[in-house]
């Protein structure tokens, strides 16, 4: 099971699909109203889900001080072991048994889904960079379809049928098959949507397939993010029938679905689109759009003021939206570009509150650009998947395809809104803190083309233990120190879980990193393969841990959580400077891999750390990575590209090139 249940999510950003022998449920796609019919109801699985497992307060303390190992001296490890002795047998057994307690009295969640809300709620940052990552699609097989225009309608028509098979209870559930012959078949699936709600996942488990938390997925779409004194709201307004369209900063909404819920007819979409793309209005003087790039409660006050105005309505349209879709007036360059074009772009035309922004360039180089409160990366990418799939499978227009004369002076509406001097100066004053930021952002990429997974596993090492141990390396050689790294695995095998945290950075990974890069000739290529293979076994542990809710990051932040609630003295643990230390990742390590995706990134989530988005494919290795001026992300990928240059030496035999 543990295997194929690795989700990868971005740490602070995009979670990443199953890599073989598992894969989804099988799904036909057809032009129409739907994506699929599932035989299996969507929400099926749901109630019978595992409930995600609050660990034994001994094993994360043990996992803790593990992980601590390799980022300490000997006296500051020796200092953090005693305070992990007081806390194991006092406040923090007293605080574990509570958590525990209230754990059983709320058997429909999970113990980390309200104190993660809550951590991404407070969150006074922007979400801009902070928080927000992106996913870039491949480009239409069919170049033709690239066209800005007709892959913009498409898209839309693809996504607006993922809500309505959502919401039929027609999508495929997400379930996992470690044996697809025996479960990812008609038989099982008309036997499975006869068991009770309260069973299936137990019929389920009986041949090796995993259902997955689905109760994410509501919040894809006519969902916003709200911002409030203190506190952010999560909005949802599923009766809307509108979409949102953004270009050059001007705001659009016409409906999609129509009074009974069907789709409009896509020629009437592609219409509209293009009445859009024709307006030649000149961009607005004061971008409403940077406000949610602001510190959350300067943008909750402004808000405040845009409402008192007498824009109430209009924002009400924002953020009901059933999505935001942003029409971009140029082409992207490179790989650089589109990066930066959809983590941030120029700060005028997103929404960056919304649940998820579908961003198409001029040429129809695309991406989603999502929020990450309402949820995590699993349903994003299972939406992302389907969307490209429908719209590259079952277009719904094609090239040739003429808009049919739809009056779309009257079916869309442009938005205008009333700007007083104050939010004039606050538009000014949140585009100067965007810019500012964003122009320190640096973002570069490699692609190693020597090997990937085929070869890695053929040598029985785990491919993504290579990644890590590479960025283990290649921070060591360029900065001569080991640091706390983070690397995401999704819980959603359980009910409501969300994520926990793989700590790549361990004793083993050190002395491997250690003998490559500081002492390469004492060591004979076999001792160095030794040494990877204990990095990839250990690596495997940790992720298999994870993967079971069994690390330590949740749980402990749970029990700090609780003693913040009851006002509890903070516990000494917390006020170790390692504590701080090994939750500033200098390293935030995200994985994705998908055939619809081309590349996927987020920013450092530290002003000193490296954002590292990074892909193993069957036979290459791709990295795009993230840095603020206080780091060097062109020499960092040059040492990366060593240490992987490096450990395919090894494995190969050859002596390493000093």
């Amino acid at each position: 099971m543990v295997a194929c249940l690795l989700l990868r999510a971005w740490s602070r950003g995009p979670a990443v699909g199953p890599g073989a022998p598992c894969r989804l449920l099988s799904a036909s796609s057809g032009p129409g109203q739907y994506l699929h019919r599932s035989v299996v109801p969507t929400m099926h699985f749901q109630d019978s889900l595992p409930r995600l497992p609050i660990p034994k307060l001994e094993d994360t303390i043990r996992r803790y001080l593990s992980a601590q190992k390799p980022l300490l001296d000997d006296g500051q490890f020796r200092k953090t072991e005693q305070f992990c002795k007081s806390f194991e047998n006092g406040i923090g057994k007293e605080l574990h048994e509570q958590l525990v307690a209230q754990d059983k009295q709320n058997k429909h969640t999970s113990y980390i889904s309200g104190p993660w809300f809550d951590m991404y709620l407070t969150a006074r940052d922007s979400i801009v960079l902070n928080f927000n990552p992106f996913m870039a699609f491949n480009p239409d097989p069919k170049s033709e379809y690239n066209d800005q225009l007709t892959r913009a309608t498409n898209m839309t028509v693809s996504a607006i049928r993922f809500l309505r098979t959502l919401r039929a209870g027609l999508l495929e559930p997400e379930v996992f098959h470690l044996n697809p012959a025996k479960s990812d078949t008609d038989t099982f699936k008309k036997l499975i949507r006869f068991v009770p709600s309260s069973l299936s996942w137990y019929g389920a488990y009986l041949v090796n397939a995993y259902p997955l938390d689905m109760s994410q997925y509501f919040r894809l779409f006519n969902s916003t993010r709200l911002p409030r004194p203190g506190r952010d709201e999560l909005f949802t307004d599923d009766k809307a029938r509108h979409l949102l369209v953004l270009r050059k900063g001007h705001f659009y909404v016409f409906d999609v679905l129509d009074e009974d819920g069907n789709i409009v007819n896509a020629s009437e979409i592609q219409a509209h689109l293009k009445y859009i793309l024709s307006d030649n209005s000149p961009a607005p003087e004061f971008p409403l759009a940077y406000l949610g790039s602001e510190n959350r409660d300067v943008w909750a006050e402004l808000r405040q003021k845009l409402v008192s105005d007498g824009n109430e309505e209009n924002l009400r349209k924002v953020d009901s939206a059933v999505f935001c879709l942003c029409l971009d007036d140029f082409p992207i360059k490179d790989l650089v570009h589109l990066s930066h074009n959809m983590l941030h772009g120029d700060g005028t035309n997103r929404w960056f509150d919304k649940s998820f922004n579908l961003i198409i360039a001029k040429d129809g180089t695309a991406a989603v650009h999502f929020e990450h409160a309402w949820g995590d990366g699993v349903a994003v990418l299972r939406f992302f998947n389907e969307v490209f799939k429908d719209s590259t499978q079952a277009p719904a227009v094609t090239p040739q395809s003429q808009p049919v004369r739809a009056d779309s002076s009257v079916a869309v509406q442009k938005l205008s809104f009333k700007l007083n001097d104050a939010l004039k100066a606050g538009i000014s004053a949140a585009k100067e803190k965007f810019d500012a930021t964003t122009k320190t952002l640096t973002i570069d990429l490699i692609r190693f083309q020597r090997g990937g997974k085929e070869f890695l596993k053929k040598q029985k090492l785990s491919p993504d233990s290579v990644a890590q141990l590479a960025f283990q390396m290649a921070f060591l050689r360029q900065y001569g120190q080991t640091v706390a790294t983070y690397e995401s695995c999704s819980t959603a095998a359980f009910k409501h879980g969300r994520t926990e945290t793989i700590r790549p950075a361990s004793i083993f990974t050190k002395r491997c990193s250690e003998a490559f890069v500081r002492e390469p000739s004492k060591h004979s290529a076999k001792e160095l393969q030794q040494m990877m293979a204990e990095c990839s076994k250990y690596h495997g542990q940790l992720t298999k841990e994870a993967a079971m809710g069994q690390g330590f990051d949740r749980h402990l932040f749970a029990l700090r959580y609780l003693a913040a609630a009851k006002g509890i003295v903070l516990p000494e643990l917390y006020l170790d400077p390692a504590y701080g230390q090994i939750n500033h990742n200098i390293l935030s390590t995200s994985t994705l891999n998908s055939p619809a995706v081309n590349i996927g990134g987020f920013a450092p989530v530290v002003p000193d750390g490296f954002g590292i988005g990074y892909a193993v494919h069957d036979n290459w290795i791709g990295c795009n990575i993230s840095s603020y001026p206080g780091r060097n992300a062109r020499e960092f990928l040059q040492c990366v590209e060593k240490a992987l240059e490096d450990m395919f030496d090894a494995i190969e035999g050859k002596p390493i090139k000093i």
